[in-house]
């Protein structure tokens, strides 16, 4: 492994698939195994295991009145600057301030992630933590997350050559734009290039093993690979 005990990191994984016998949960397993095995501190939010609640409703703003109209972008500001989020959320967003990089491990439906991984998004990334007019504009390093690394790991069924420039569904850098750049970005994450298993439907051993070989990869230079470029808007 290129990094050592000494330069020890914190590391949250965030699994998203209803198996506990998949793909996605094996590549889950291996992370969390050899990002340990070289020293770092690792946590695990497996949403699907933590019966994670994917929508946002008055219920996340405990001390929100009823009779009130429930702006979530206000209101999440109020609860979050206040210390009122709902337990689940609060313990979500001190695991983010505690990390040094984050994992997000989900299968691709519908061209985006699950929709409890987009829950946990939306729950968890207030106003107030990760953007809003009272918190360091987005995208520099002052941002609200900045100094932390994220890697998308991804599995699909499509052929690999599907998401490419000539592919069918176009590059898999673009379909994954809104996540890279929308949330990663924009928080002051830095993103590396994804990790990407195609074919996942029908996975043979042998080309598991090729997969978690080239994880391995991934995860022992986390800390070590740029990050994507960032994508500056184009001048009119």
């Amino acid at each position: 492994m290129t990094e050592t005990p000494d330069q020890s990191k914190n590391i949250l994984v965030v699994a998203a698939h209803p198996e506990p016998r998949s793909l996605n949960a094996s590549l889950t397993a291996f992370a969390v195994d050899r990002l340990r095995a070289a020293g770092h501190q690792v946590r695990l939010s497996d949403l699907y295991a933590m019966k994670w609640k994917a929508t946002v409703d008055a219920d996340d703003f405990p001390s929100h009145a009823p009779d009130r109209r429930l702006h979530v972008m206000d209101v999440s500001q109020e609860a979050t600057l206040s210390g009122r989020l709902s337990p689940d959320i609060a313990a979500e967003q001190d695991k983010l301030r505690w990390a040094d990089a984050v994992i997000l491990q989900f299968p691709m439906w519908w061209f985006s992630a699950p929709a409890v991984l987009k829950g946990w998004i939306d729950r968890v990334f207030t106003s107030g933590f990760a953007y809003g007019p009272d918190v360091p504009p987005p995208y520099g390093e002052d941002a609200p997350l900045s100094g932390r690394r994220a890697l998308l790991s991804v599995t699909y069924g499509a052929r690999e050559r599907s998401f490419s420039a000539d592919g069918i569904h176009g590059r898999l850098q673009d379909v994954l734009h809104p996540l890279q750049h929308g949330l990663l970005r924009f928080t002051g994450m830095a993103p590396l290039e994804p990790f990407a298993v195609p074919e996942a439907n029908a996975l043979p051993a042998e080309r598991f093993a090729d997969a978690r070989e080239a994880y391995a990869r991934r995860l022992d230079t986390l800390f070590t690979s740029e990050p994507v470029p960032f994508r500056a808007p184009a001048r009119t």
